[in-house]
């Protein structure tokens, strides 16, 4: 009994396996399992399973760098063009100097004058000593008087002196001071004026010089004469001077 028992087990399994070969076979195809029984030759028109290859290897991907900025590009300056070279001047014979013009007398500018009336002394043949004028330009200041006066101490030019003109004002006279007050000319001397080699004559002719010259102004109509600042009363020998003096006294 026991025989027939394991016999049929034998058929049942045996048949089991024959009817499920096929899916059999293709689990262990696809777990790769080979049972030579069961992985034999295929039946016609079935497809040969092709050999399952290994996927290939993904190729090595090289490590990410971060990407760099670009370097800055420093401004360069745009390369000049070549300077053409200046053409060769032209040569032209020098032109001969022209001559020099002579230099123009420079001009000095005129000082504003005034005529001005100053007396000297004239001596005629017979030897009298008579009042002579003459008619000067005076530069025009704010002290005409004293710069007239002045020109007179200086004595006639040489024209004058040709026409027989001279001085008898004593030489070396100076004027200290001229204040005029009403209409009275306050003249101080230096003692100089005191000295006059011509006697009486000689000092009314210096008096006579000094107050008609004075006189010629206008707010003026006499002369008080001081030596050294004080008043004395006698010029030489007999000629008043102790108070002012005008044209009608000489």
């Amino acid at each position: 009994m026991a025989a027939l028992f394991w016999i049929a087990f034998f058929i049942m399994i045996a048949g089991v396996f024959f009817i499920k070969q096929e899916t059999i076979r293709e689990n262990l195809i696809q777990n790769n399992i080979e049972i030579p029984f069961l992985t034999g030759p295929l039946k016609n028109g079935e497809a040969e399973p092709e050999e399952e290859t290994p996927p290939p290897e993904p190729p090595e991907v090289p490590a990410e760098r971060t990407p760099q900025p670009p370097p800055e590009k420093k401004d360069e300056p745009a390369p000049s063009k070549p300077e053409k070279p200046a053409p060769p001047a032209e040569t032209t014979p020098a032109a001969k100097p022209a001559p020099a013009r002579p230099a123009a007398p420079v001009q000095q500018p005129q000082t504003a004058a005034r005529e001005r009336t100053i007396y000297f002394t004239h001596v005629d043949n017979d030897g009298a000593i008579l009042r002579s004028s003459v008619v000067r330009k005076i530069p025009v200041s704010d002290s005409p008087m004293l710069d007239t006066l002045k020109a007179l101490l200086a004595g006639p030019n040489a024209e004058e002196k040709r026409r027989g003109i001279v001085s008898l004002v004593p030489e070396g006279s100076r004027i200290l001071t001229l204040t005029v007050q009403g209409s009275t000319a306050y003249i101080s001397f230096n003692d100089e004026f005191l000295f006059n080699t011509y006697g009486v004559e000689g000092y009314a002719a210096q008096l006579r010089q000094i107050v008609w010259t004075a006189t010629e102004f206008s707010n003026v109509k006499d002369v008080q004469i001081l030596i050294e600042g004080r008043r004395i009363d006698y010029l030489g020998e007999g000629i008043w001077i102790g108070s002012p003096v005008g044209r009608d006294n000489l």
